[in-house]
């Protein structure tokens, strides 16, 4: 039973919008309705603002879209990593809320533009989100970024990227980001924790919205796989600061507390909040949840710490 009374007005409807269409499976969607209906969504994130330089570059195959508050040097750099189930999103779904977070956080938002499924199955987009970030170190100075100021983050999909991207660069032993933001990451491709059973129907972004995202990436690999599931791995310990944002009503709530929790017990300095009234996804609709834009605002404060 949905608790739709204790949710946010703004997701309330859209959540009795979708209880009252039958609760559509994703499963029974194409790639290309999803795609579409993703962009579909673009409004709910408020409007975009202006931004004093947004432009794009393509470096060795991987394409960059880079968002610069101002003519400083030395600005801090954020590394994002979309969402969308590994199957969906692009620069257009995230555009808004990292104009924002440029603005805000007076930062070089950087958005990594990764090969999707089914076209692309593991490991494309962890080997492109990983390619980026090394990319983006090396090149951050010429674009006015402190390549020393690094923050790698992502939402949903994006979340499990950055969070495998950084496991990745302790274990190259080069460099690390100054810290990861991992907003309602991705990061048990088993679906176990009980959040799945109770949010898992009614709250837009389903159980099968993200289990078929999955599938469709993953192809042959084992759900247990440590790059497929993340929170099942036991080398954590050196990871960078961590902050992990999740949302009342969304199935990964539990995933993203149960591996704050992990990080903890690795020695790693962590943060988790936990939005109230919303449900997967939230951080893109700012422009109808307060919760929403209250989140922006807080990523973009860490940044500027």
């Amino acid at each position: 039973m949905a608790h739709v009374h204790r949710l946010e007005p703004g997701i309330r409807r859209l959540v009795e919008d979708f209880i009252e269409s039958g609760c559509p499976s994703a499963r029974k969607q194409s790639i290309e309705e999803r795609r579409q209906g993703y962009l579909n969504t673009i409004d709910l994130a408020g409007e975009a603002v202006p931004v004093r330089e947004i432009f794009e570059q393509t470096i060795k195959g991987i394409r960059l879209r880079l968002y610069k508050p101002s003519e400083q040097t030395n600005l801090p750099v954020m590394i994002y990593y979309h969402g969308g189930c590994f199957v969906s999103g692009d620069f257009d779904t995230h555009d808004r809320q990292l104009r924002q977070l440029a603005n805000l956080g007076n930062a070089l938002i950087i958005a990594v533009d990764y090969r999707l499924a089914p076209e692309y199955v593991y490991p494309a987009a962890h080997d492109d989100a990983f390619k980026a970030a090394n990319l983006i170190r090396e090149y951050a100075l010429s674009w006015g970024g402190d390549p020393g100021q690094i923050t790698i983050a992502g939402d949903s999909a994006g979340g499990h990227l950055a969070m495998v991207t950084c496991l990745r660069l302790k274990e190259q032993g080069d460099w690390l980001p100054k810290r990861q933001i991992l907003i309602y990451p991705m990061l048990d491709a088993s679906g176990a924790s009980s959040s799945y059973v109770t949010n898992g129907d009614d709250y837009v972004v389903t159980r099968d919205t993200l289990l078929s995202g999955y599938e469709a990436y993953l192809s042959d690999l084992p759900v247990d796989h440590p790059e497929a599931s993340p929170l099942c791995r036991d080398d954590l310990e050196g990871l960078p600061e961590t902050h992990i944002i999740t949302a009342e009503f969304d199935p990964l709530v539990d995933e993203g507390e149960t591996l704050y929790r992990r990080l903890l017990e690795a020695g790693v300095e962590a943060q988790c909040r936990r939005y109230l009234g919303v449900n997967h996804g939230f951080f893109q609709l700012a422009g109808i949840s307060h919760a929403g834009k209250k989140a922006v605002q807080d990523v973009a404060s860490i940044l500027s710490h």
